[in-house]
């Protein structure tokens, strides 16, 4: 038992222990290696290869299509235009679906007071709207009690 616990610390005679070490200290063979190797290989040439094909095979039906999309154009460059708009269309309705449901959702919570976010803001707004409105209110209440002196004035002289 105590030669077996020396081989594993790697000490001790020419053991089974002390080559397993060095192979451990050398990392992976070189056999490991060219497997790595020949296995990227083999990887990027199929991909190459089909790159290839792909090219090719859009290079002939680009050839082949070609005279078909000029013979047709008058007809798919307005029907293109269709598609888009009515696609942008529907992208834009569903957009401002989704906007209102978020607004919707955003006044129910405000309203049933459990603080979304930007609701101290509305709160900071509504009093400084208010304070505004006192303002005026009082500003013009003055304006109209010196126009009613004034033509209390006008009437008595």
């Amino acid at each position: 038992m105590a030669e077996r616990h020396q081989q594993q610390q790697g000490g001790g005679g020419g053991g089974y222990g002390f080559g397993q070490q060095q192979q451990q200290q050398q990392g992976p063979g070189t056999s490991t290696k060219v497997v790595k190797a020949v296995t990227a290989a083999t990887a990027g040439g199929s991909m190459l290869l089909l790159s290839g094909l792909t090219l090719a095979g859009t290079v002939i039906a680009l050839t082949v299509a070609t005279p078909l999309l000029v013979i047709f154009s008058p007809v798919l460059v307005p029907a293109a235009i269709v598609v888009f708009l009515v696609t942008a269309g529907f992208v834009t309705s569903g957009g401002f679906g989704v906007a209102a449901l978020s607004v919707l959702s955003w006044m129910y919570k405000y309203l049933t007071g459990k603080h979304p976010p930007g609701a101290d803001q509305i709160d900071q707004a509504r009093h400084r709207l208010a304070q505004k409105a006192r303002e005026v209110k009082e500003g013009a209440r003055e304006r109209l009690d010196l126009q009613a002196h004034g033509e209390t004035r006008d009437r008595t002289t």
